[in-house]
């Protein structure tokens, strides 16, 4: 009984890791997208967070976009997966320590993943806790990817023979 229970795993793994990449790609994109239009609003969001002179905000929030789209396209693909979830985790572990960082020194900003961010306005309250939470979230999708890249309909998969 445990040995079909194993087989049964075995065999969803790759169509759950599957939706996985594509479930994270689709995180990279919808943010990247949402921040490409306005790189100006975007360096902004990083100037919020007072880590960076306002310059080098300036040049993080045009580049990370472009990064982020980079990333979901990549994803979205499967090429280099286990590199993109390894560099996904990364940023994420940043956002997440920025963002632990903003809440500790009591700041009051929207982190600007998926909006414009910056500096909340009077009786705004910023919502810490759920960002972290959907940030850890997005990080055991990477980390689920670092362990098992292998996914379905992946170039990865076509370029290494394995997996249709």
């Amino acid at each position: 009984m445990q040995t079909a229970s194993r087989a049964r795993l075995a065999a969803a793994r790759p169509w759950i890791l599957t939706a996985v990449r594509l479930g994270l790609a689709a995180v990279w994109i919808i943010a990247g997208g949402l921040k490409v239009g306005d790189l100006g609003a975007s360096g902004r969001a990083v100037n919020a967070y007072e880590l960076m002179p306002y310059d080098a905000a300036r040049v993080v929030g045009a580049v990370q976009p472009f990064l982020e789209i980079a990333l979901g396209l990549l994803l979205l693909i499967g090429l280099a997966v286990r590199l993109s979830a390894g560099i996904s985790a990364l940023l994420l572990l940043i956002f997440i320590a920025g963002i632990v960082s903003a809440w500790a020194r009591g700041l009051s900003i929207d982190c600007g993943c998926f909006s414009s961010g910056g500096a909340l306005g009077e009786g705004q309250t910023p919502q810490y806790l759920s960002e972290i939470a959907r940030d850890v979230g997005f990080l055991i999708l990477a980390g689920a990817l670092l362990w098992q890249p292998r996914t379905r309909y992946s170039l990865d998969g076509k370029l290494m023979g394995d997996l249709a």
